[in-house]
């Protein structure tokens, strides 16, 4: 799980909290599992190995708060967690660039029957900022980074012109995205915790050809 970005309404957590979370996440589904309501930041702290401070200051940063006397409740921080980390919308997608490719995919219905969801769209061209698909408005890309935070999509499909194509990838990854649907008709370096699925249009359309005159000249 590489999560290193993550926000709350009451802004950016700190990347070192951010990386403590999933072990606060996988502890608390334990204890959910085995039927626990409520527990406290010392024994959540001597379970992971952390001072009781450290784990009081973490919650707090998330914007989550326990009771006197009572803890934490264990299913709303769990839900809380999972929130910030984004485990709860693995389909969840972002796309950037609006062109003609850019809104045939984001009207296209049959998405939704495995579970994709676009819920942002980003172009840098100001005339489409703004505007709206279905019930997408379209973003700056100048705000793409900012919104990830956010949003906590995992997958960003990337429809820009070859030569702004790595800029729209790298910031994608910088604001969490850890799928990244390509089809722009260039190769893009990323980390290797991101997973890439290209999709070049015009090589396939040129196997297609080349099936097509061959089948054409066996006859």
């Amino acid at each position: 799980m590489a999560v290193e970005r993550a926000m709350t309404s009451k802004g950016i957590i700190p990347k070192p909290t951010v990386r403590r979370l999933p072990r606060y996440y996988f502890f608390l589904k334990s204890l959910s599992a085995k039927g626990h309501v409520s527990v406290s930041s010392f024994e959540i702290a001597d379970e992971l190995g952390l001072e009781d401070t450290l784990v009081r200051k973490d919650l707090s940063a998330t914007g989550f708060s326990g009771k006197p006397k009572v803890g934490y409740s264990v299913s709303s921080l769990q839900n809380h967690i999972e929130n910030i980390l984004g485990l709860n919308n693995a389909k969840d997608a972002v796309i950037v660039g609006i062109g003609n490719l850019g809104r045939a995919l984001m009207a296209y219905p049959g998405f939704t029957e495995f579970g994709l969801t676009i819920v942002a769209a980003f172009d840098a061209d100001p005339s489409k900022v703004g505007t709206r698909i279905r019930d997408v408005v379209i973003e700056s890309t100048d705000s793409l980074v900012e919104r990830l935070a956010v949003l906590r999509a995992h997958i960003g499909i990337i429809t820009v012109p070859g030569e702004a194509a790595q800029d729209v990838c790298d910031r994608l990854v910088e604001g969490g995205v850890i799928a990244v649907w390509n089809f722009a008709p260039v190769h893009l370096a990323l980390p290797e915790h991101v997973i890439i699925q290209n999709e070049n249009l015009a090589a396939r359309l040129s196997h297609l050809s080349h099936q097509v005159v061959s089948l054409v000249y066996a006859k």
